[in-house]
């Protein structure tokens, strides 16, 4: 018997941020140990989606951008912590413009809950993260 299709959606969208090759230039260049051949495609493999509001606050591709813009420096920061984490290997100046050329995104409006069981969620704080997984209600 095939499974039913789900019933369940979450109550936010998803964005993925795609690295474009400006990214890619800067981290071959800034890495002391770069990965030999790595291409957009390989940055882009099993990379972070983000949960961010849905319904009225979030309505589409232009606004999930919008949303994302006016957070641009925390998106920045976090991927580029996530490739070099000693922050004087960062470019010196950040910019909205610099961003956009360094990242697409894409938005998805439906997240659907396949999964019979609760949804936990980790507290990756580094000062209150106490290794407890907490419920979502």
């Amino acid at each position: 018997m095939p499974m039913a299709f789900p019933r369940y959606t979450v109550n936010r969208c998803i964005i993925i941020l795609h690295h474009k090759q400006p990214f890619l230039d800067w981290l071959q260049s800034a890495d002391p140990h770069p990965l030999e051949n790595i291409t957009l495609a390989d940055l882009g493999n099993d990379g972070d989606a983000f949960m961010i509001p849905g319904g009225d606050i979030v309505d589409g591709v232009e606004d999930a951008e919008k949303w994302v813009e006016k957070r641009w420096r925390m998106f920045f920061e976090y991927t580029l912590g996530e490739w070099l984490t000693d922050e004087s290997m960062w470019p010196q100046k950040l910019t909205l413009k610099m961003f956009r050329e360094w990242f697409d995104i894409e938005y998805r409006s439906m997240v659907w809950d396949l999964v019979d069981a609760p949804i936990l969620m980790e507290d990756w704080e580094e000062d209150g993260h106490d290794g407890e997984d907490e419920r979502l209600h």
